[in-house]
């Protein structure tokens, strides 16, 4: 369920820290030893009731009961999930935001091979970073995605603040025709803009729902941008509501949330000050666009706990490493459009256009073949990416496997936040530190998922 009360979220993260008992963990982002027996999470397709319009439809999920569940770790214990296949299709799990051991990162060809029709595939690892993340398939994302594989994932750790209750939000389109039967997943010409949006927009499967929490209580608002293009502008009417978390890490200073812009990849936690009087309404909203659209709302109940946001504890910092400037190699990163057409077919997926680019090669992944490593890394070593958007589209840059800091941007002041997605705006450069400390290939690409699929996709070796 997306709302928790204080006392349930006790219950789950003692159990889930029950996992961790006697268990080692090898290297530092090395599988879990001796992991918990694994979480099934089995991907089908299942007849689902998305919203409170329509017809039942047909979609793709990790259970039967439509909307994927809300999965749950604690910081440095050992995890464990099997999934198994029962699409018609190859299919694999990248766990967003999580800086785990490659070989279980999810990227068919790169780090693991299909997980074909029928078959399995155990992954086992030990978070090591507390926060709000999500899991998807990288797998003909773009149908997988669209038809409901955008699941919630929050590692806890015992030690954050108290909250009164908690509820965590999905938020993500349906591209739904009249019948309310799913349409073509994207039109080329917008593929080339800034995305093919959805018509149906919903938090957790449905439009605008209403949570309780207790009035006057703290509410710990976990927002995950999992649709394929919509970039979201939030703001909260009718409670105080202070910025705790961005992308799983918290931020260097708390801020009032008066407006914050987010993109697909992206997560946002938020401190949420419940009204005093019983009924009364929070309202989340977008209002990117001509007119503001309710996203979901929290009404008070009961007895007010007169609760204050400025005694919440600060959130515990993760242990990302810290990237030596004055050391630091610089990395171009050049994002553009692209003249050629070079899209290569797939079994997971292709589109058949190249629009995009990074560094003027446009690679729509997911081949046996892929294009040389943007950069080759050294392992332990510091780097700086000098990101650079010449296109008049908003991108969300995801890094696979490691987090950086954020350093400067050439059209704003910028908190030194440490995330693993960057929404870079047209015409901005902004810098990005961190250290290469996870081995492996790891991808680096677009967030919106038509332009990572035509062309704006590139990986590192670190090695």
């Amino acid at each position: 369920m997306p709302l928790l009360t204080r006392r349930n979220l006790l219950k789950a993260s003692a159990v889930a820290g029950a996992y961790g008992v006697g268990l080692g963990i090898a290297g530092k982002f090395g599988p879990a030893e001796a992991a918990p027996e694994p979480q099934l999470l089995t991907a089908v397709k299942t007849e689902a009731m998305l919203t409170e319009i329509g017809p039942t439809r047909e979609i793709m999920s990790w259970g039967h009961d439509g909307m994927p569940p809300v999965l749950r770790m604690t910081k440095g214990r050992p995890y464990a999930a099997r999934l198994k296949n029962g699409l018609d299709e190859p299919t694999t799990i990248h766990w967003h935001g999580l800086r785990i051991d490659n070989r279980m990162d999810g990227v068919p060809f790169m780090t693991q091979p299909y997980v074909y029709t029928g078959d399995s595939f155990d992954y086992a690892f030990t978070p090591p970073d507390a926060g709000t993340f999500w899991y998807h398939p990288h797998c003909n994302t773009l149908t997988q995605m669209g038809h409901g594989m955008t699941g919630v994932l929050v590692v806890e750790d015992p030690a954050d603040p108290e909250f009164d209750a908690e509820v965590v939000l999905n938020l993500r389109d349906w591209r739904l025709g009249g019948d309310g039967q799913f349409i073509a997943p994207f039109r080329p010409r917008d593929a080339a803009k800034s995305g093919t949006y959805g018509t149906v927009r919903t938090a957790n499967w449905h439009r605008e729902p209403q949570y309780d929490a207790p009035a006057g209580g703290l509410v710990r608002l976990r927002i995950a941008v999992t649709d394929v293009t919509r970039i979201f502008s939030l703001k909260v009417e009718g409670a105080d509501t202070t910025v705790i978390a961005i992308d799983g890490n918290p931020v260097p200073k708390r801020f009032p949330l008066d407006l914050l812009q987010i993109g697909p990849g992206q997560r946002l936690d938020l401190a949420v000050r419940m009204p005093d009087r019983e009924g009364a309404v929070a309202t989340l909203e977008d209002i990117r666009g001509t007119t503001p659209k309710t996203i979901a709302s929290l009404r008070a109940t009961g007895s007010s706990l007169k609760r204050e946001i400025g005694d919440l504890a600060p959130l515990a910092e993760n242990p990302v490493a810290k990237a030596d400037l004055s050391a630091a190699e610089e990395i171009p990163l050049v994002l553009s459009a692209t003249a050629e057409n070079t899209a290569t077919d797939s079994i997971c997926g292709t589109l058949g256009y190249s629009f995009w680019a990074i560094n003027k090669v446009p690679w729509p992944g997911d081949t046996p073949d892929p294009t040389a490593p943007l950069a080759e890394l050294k392992l332990g070593k510091s780097y700086v990416f000098n990101l650079e958007n010449t296109t008049p589209h908003a991108h969300p840059i995801h890094l696979h496997g490691m987090s950086f800091t954020v350093i400067s941007s050439s059209t704003r002041q910028v908190m030194p936040l440490v995330s693993d997605t960057y929404l870079i705006q047209p015409d901005e450069k902004v810098q990005l530190a961190f250290v290469a400390d996870n081995p492996g290939d790891w991808l680096l690409h677009c967030h919106i998922i038509e332009h990572q699929k035509t062309g704006m996709t590139s990986y590192l070796r670190v090695s």
